[in-house]
């Protein structure tokens, strides 16, 4: 992984990821989204917006999710599937009683009914429908912080979308939405990695992998 510095600015650049664990390629990754000018991330968080009328049909069934902090998207894109007819569904992320966490279960999207939850997350108030609600979307939006042309995304490590995305429709889009240089040749990758179908990126649209 190599940096270049424009105007003062940041970028990561990931040309090869060999040596890397999954830890220090987060760290970096993540280093670069904190110094990217608030300008420059609005800018991309349109331009994302502005490519999902391209493959995303009024009527559609869509698990999206809220941006927090630097992640490439925003609140208006939520917004803007709502205005088109688009059902969207955004996750509820919790815990078992081992602390391990579980499948995501899901709540219909009110403009205004987001409530602040844990880790700095947004969800939507109850009711909340079961894990397997997922399997009702055509197009399934997940955050990442780079997916590779093989379809491997690095989210945060979490743990909830892995347990997520094998429920959901084998025809569905699973699409990981990140920065353009985020979109790599090859990252680290698990047998148990359910592969993104396509990346969504500002400059780049809908990208097909695979």
């Amino acid at each position: 992984m190599r940096r270049l510095c424009d105007t003062y600015e940041w970028a990561v650049i990931v040309d090869s990821v060999a040596g890397q664990t999954k830890t220090e390629l987060r760290a970096e990754i993540l280093l670069a989204r904190r110094t990217l000018a608030p300008q420059l991330h609005d800018a991309e968080a349109h331009a994302l917006c502005g490519h999902l009328p391209a493959f995303i049909d009024g009527g559609e069934t869509v698990c999206a999710y809220v941006p927090i902090g630097s992640e490439p998207g925003s609140a208006d894109l939520i917004d803007s599937l709502l205005r088109r007819g688009v059902r969207v569904l955004l996750p509820v992320a919790r815990h078992d009683e081992d602390g391990l966490p579980v499948p995501l279960w899901w709540g219909e999207y009110r403009p205004g009914g987001l409530i602040q939850a844990r880790f700095g997350l947004r969800e939507p108030a109850e009711p909340w429908l079961p894990a397997d609600a997922i399997a009702d979307a055509t197009v399934v939006l997940v955050p990442a912080l780079a997916v590779d042309r093989a379809g491997v995304r690095l989210g945060r490590g979490a743990g909830f979308y892995d347990r997520s995305l094998p429920l959901a429709a084998p025809t569905a889009r699973l699409v990981g939405v990140i920065r353009d240089d985020e979109l790599v040749d090859r990252l680290p990758a698990e047998p148990q990695d359910v592969r993104m179908t396509h990346a969504l990126t500002p400059n780049g649209g809908l990208v097909a992998l695979g």
